[in-house]
């Protein structure tokens, strides 16, 4: 239950930064299981992983550039 208080709590920009930073943790656990299996497929499957980890990067950097300003902007206020 204190979970679910806590979570009510955040705001959007924080919800939205903490799901990107598990998005891209879990592509990380992704690459790191592509790194470990060896198959006909590994170079694909590297690629894939490498892309899908860039873009989960850019997104947690956008997401916690937006919850920066937002709370610039109630610091200003």
């Amino acid at each position: 239950m204190n979970q679910q208080a806590t979570a009510s709590q955040k705001t959007r920009a924080e919800q939205e930064t903490e799901n990107e930073a598990n998005r891209l943790r879990e592509q990380v656990d992704v690459a790191l299981a592509a790194i470990a299996q060896r198959s006909p497929d590994e170079f694909d499957a590297l690629q894939t992983a490498a892309d899908r980890i860039e873009r989960a990067a850019r997104d947690l950097a956008h997401a916690v550039r937006e919850l920066a300003q937002q709370r610039r902007a109630a610091e200003e206020s």
